[in-house]
């Protein structure tokens, strides 16, 4: 039953990023895209119907993992407690720089929260990457189980890390990449004319800075944390999911070369979706790795809840889950298509 939750975490924090993600990539590249007020609002209407609704995965993740591992939710949620308000304060100025810009018809006041946006939307991608440095690296835990970390210490990565060092930094810079290719696919898909070219011509150049923090987060991650690469020669079959990411890589310049804007959003799905995977399965059984000693680690085996809460948990997440789905389905069906600006000069 553990290795079930772990399972329902890690794919409720993949949906996240690759939901919400595409609406992070479309704020990086909303001020390099939308050069004039029509092509940004239509940047902001190609989100608008679900911006809201994608953001809405973190909360769903962190109920669960409070609800199936809460040694872990309440030893993340403390040590992390700076940078989890940052991020709090960045989704806040980003909802603010979508919904206050057409608040007031001011060039002015319009291009200021379109740069709040934009902004908050760089330094989101940036931290969640470095989120997952964090777990990957490890947190100097007690043995207790708790910890805290500064914003940074030395910068270099010792036990005693803080939240930002040079490592935490490039899976920091993997996520900008990651999201301003998967967001630029997502524009691309749902725009015509200049948005779309612009859109196409940014995650063409913005799929070798994935490819380049790619490779040098493996070597790096090779180098500090070598055992964490022990499950494969545990488990072979698991090398299907860094396979299922090198093809969305190399679908997403294969696809996106050609124009097919489908494919393109569809393969950066999958690299996201392939290298999130790959993580879990490197990290299992471990949800929080010890820098200080691997013994006070915290793992699915020593933070899970009851397993009678946890299997009456799973029947009520797979209701939860089912009228999510519907509505999901719902959500993107209706606002399917490319993006039409309203005669009535309403909306984002």
């Amino acid at each position: 039953m553990e290795t079930l939750w772990f399972i329902i975490v890690a794919f409720m924090l993949t949906m996240y990023v690759i939901l919400d993600g595409f609406d992070l990539g479309a704020g990086i590249i909303h001020l390099l895209v939308g050069k004039t007020e029509t092509q940004r609002r239509i940047i902001l209407n190609a989100i608008g119907p679900v911006w809201d609704g994608n953001e809405v995965w973190i909360l769903a993740a962190s109920g669960t993992l409070y609800f199936a591992f809460p040694l872990v939710y309440a030893s993340s949620f403390s040590g992390f407690y700076l940078p989890l308000i940052i991020v709090l304060w960045l989704l806040i100025l980003r909802g603010l720089g979508i919904e206050f810009r057409h608040q007031v018809h001011h060039a002015l006041w319009k291009r200021f929260w379109d740069s709040v946006f934009s902004f908050a939307s760089i330094l989101l991608a940036i931290f969640f990457g470095a989120a997952l440095g964090n777990v990957v690296r490890g947190v100097p835990l007690n043995k207790e189980g708790y910890f805290f970390e500064p914003l940074w210490t030395t910068f270099t990565v010792v036990p005693e890390s803080g939240i930002l060092d040079w490592f935490t930094v490039i899976m920091g810079l993997v996520a900008f990449f990651t999201l301003t290719v998967h967001g630029a696919n997502f524009v691309a898909l749902k725009t015509e004319g200049e948005v779309q070219t612009r859109s196409r011509s940014i995650a063409g150049k913005s799929w070798w800075g994935v490819l380049i923090t790619s490779i040098a987060a493996l070597i790096v991650t090779s180098y500090i944390r070598p055992e964490v690469w022990l499950n494969f020669s545990r488990y072979p079959w698991g090398y299907v999911f860094p396979l299922l990411g090198l093809l969305g890589l190399a679908g997403m310049k294969f696809n996106n070369g050609r124009g097919r804007d489908t494919l393109a959003f569809l393969s950066s799905t999958t690299f996201i979706a392939g290298m999130l995977a790959s993580t879990a399965f490197c990290l299992y059984p471990t949800l929080l790795p010890a820098s200080t000693d691997p013994s006070y680690s915290l793992t699915i085996h020593n933070t899970a809840a009851q397993a009678y809460g946890l299997s009456v948990g799973l029947v009520w997440w797979i209701v939860g889950m089912i009228l999510a789905a519907g509505y999901f389905v719902y959500v993107y069906r209706a606002f399917r298509g490319k993006v039409i600006l309203p005669a009535d000069d309403t909306g984002y």
